[in-house]
């Protein structure tokens, strides 16, 4: 049943989570045994947990010697088939304490647009929920190009939501919630609920944020959260350092609204 508030995150039988690399890829590689006890825990309590994780690009620079993120295609592709076996391979050794067993899920916008291949993937996720192993999604960034992107794995946690109908999407950021304009500014406050009608024209959310190891920013979770919401997804937006109260049901975070 779709969450009509945070609390309801707590007995949500299907929710999608999203992190974002610079939560989980270089120095920050650590937190990736604090994000799977959480979503371990709402798997015991018999919840179906989709994680959507970017970081393939970034866990692979640094085994191909690169010192930066790399700006041609080529490069990037290459990064991200190294980095995305090293990412999937940490989160199973994570998982196997709790023994569960994680199964990769690489998606390119072609494979939602057309039918036949949207189904399929529906499908493939919905029996991969039933034998209770845990799907990690990424975009397929070995094959896709400019042309062919989800644009961020933001967007990309709103399309799977949808297409599993998820009761619940919980976008992890690096900050605690959603601020009424960039939270360095004076006077920024912290949102706390945006109603699925909310008029957002007089708030000023920053645009993508392109940075060491991956693109992402307050717009875009908007733009995702709301596309969700629309669907009659509960969105939470809210810090990777709080995914256990976030799946817990806490009072944290920006809460968007479902549409009716």
């Amino acid at each position: 049943m779709t969450a009509r508030s945070r609390a309801d995150l707590a007995t949500a039988s299907r929710i999608v989570v999203k992190v974002g690399s610079s939560s989980i890829s270089g120095e920050s590689s650590w937190r990736i045994p604090v994000l799977v006890e959480a979503l371990a825990a709402a798997h015991a309590r018999g919840a179906e947990v989709v994680l959507v994780s970017s970081g393939a690009i970034a866990t692979g620079i640094p085994f191909l010697q690169l010192d930066a993120r790399p700006t041609d295609l080529a490069t990037q592709q290459a990064a991200a088939a190294v980095g995305q076996t090293m990412l999937v391979y940490r989160y199973q050794e994570s998982l196997r304490p709790f023994e569960i067993v994680a199964g990769q899920v690489l998606l390119t916008t072609g494979d939602l647009e057309n039918p036949t291949s949207r189904s399929n993937a529906r499908r493939a996720m919905e029996r991969l929920m039933g034998l209770r192993v845990l799907p990690i999604v990424n975009e397929n960034d070995t094959v896709a190009t400019q042309e062919i992107r989800f644009g961020d794995n933001d967007r990309l946690g709103a399309l799977v939501a949808q297409l599993i109908g998820a009761d619940a999407l919980i976008l992890l950021s690096d900050i605690e919630s959603l601020y009424t304009k960039p939270p360095s500014d004076p006077g920024a406050e912290p949102i706390d609920v945006i109603a699925a009608d909310a008029d957002l024209s007089g708030l000023e959310f920053g645009a993508t944020v392109v940075n060491s190891v991956g693109t992402g920013g307050a717009a875009t979770k908007v733009s995702a959260a709301r596309l969700a919401a629309a669907s009659g997804i509960g969105v939470l937006v809210t810090s990777a350092d709080l995914v256990d109260k976030a799946l817990a049901g806490a009072e944290i975070g920006t809460w968007f609204e479902p549409a009716v």
